[in-house]
């Protein structure tokens, strides 16, 4: 018996975390002992390097500092946004737990980012989703390109036909390489023109597996 699934991306997806996260790493800068070459980061900022591994979102946000800076303040960052978004969560899309508690009904769902580990952890535990959920690996768990980690997934269990949901041109890219089935979320931060399904809210989801 063939299983299928369906595996979500985070940020454009489930949620937005952006202005959430802007303001945990701006609490951090502004009391960095070294000269990080700013002190503020925007909503808008974290939104254009979303979907991005953490090593390339802090040599885009710190290009003032060298490799080893750059690594310890982002690593700084990420551990106190994870602390950040427990206490305050982020603005989750409209319908989605509903959304999922159908979709749960005839497949398993996972979640694959490209995030540092405690980011989906924080995620699931503020806004109570983590019953809806099978498992979710990410970059931090497995040090691998977001194709990579989409395969342990599928490897992990057993499917045979899967599909992302994602919102950017690299989670299209990645779902072709590991020979999953993209459905773009065009609600998110990216065009993808390419995508053979497109949904324009979380809502649409359910509707569009029913004709696949």
């Amino acid at each position: 018996m063939k299983k299928n699934g369906i595996i979500f991306d985070m940020d454009g997806t489930l949620w937005d975390s952006a202005a959430a996260v802007a303001d945990s790493w701006t609490e951090i800068l502004k009391d960095w002992p070294k000269d990080p070459g700013r002190r503020q980061i925007t909503a808008e900022e974290i939104s254009s390097v979303m979907g991005q591994t953490m090593t390339v979102i802090s040599a885009k946000l710190f290009p003032a500092l060298d490799e080893e800076g750059q690594s310890a303040l982002g690593n700084a960052c990420m551990e106190y946004e994870n602390d950040y978004l427990r206490k305050h969560g982020g603005m989750l899309y409209p319908h989605l737990r509903e959304t999922l508690e159908k979709l749960a009904e005839t497949y398993p769902l996972y979640i694959v980012s490209n995030c540092q580990q405690g980011y989906i952890e924080a995620f699931l535990e503020y806004h109570k989703l983590g019953d809806l959920f099978l498992d979710h690996l990410c970059w931090g768990d497995t040090g691998l390109e977001k194709d990579g980690t989409m395969t342990m997934m599928v490897q992990r269990h057993d499917l045979d036909r899967w599909y992302y949901v994602g919102d950017i041109e690299a989670d299209y890219r990645s779902t072709k390489k590991a020979g999953g089935i993209f459905i773009h979320a065009g609600y998110g931060f990216g065009e993808v023109p390419e995508a053979p399904y497109r949904i324009n809210a979380i809502d649409e989801l359910p509707s569009l597996m029913e004709r696949l």
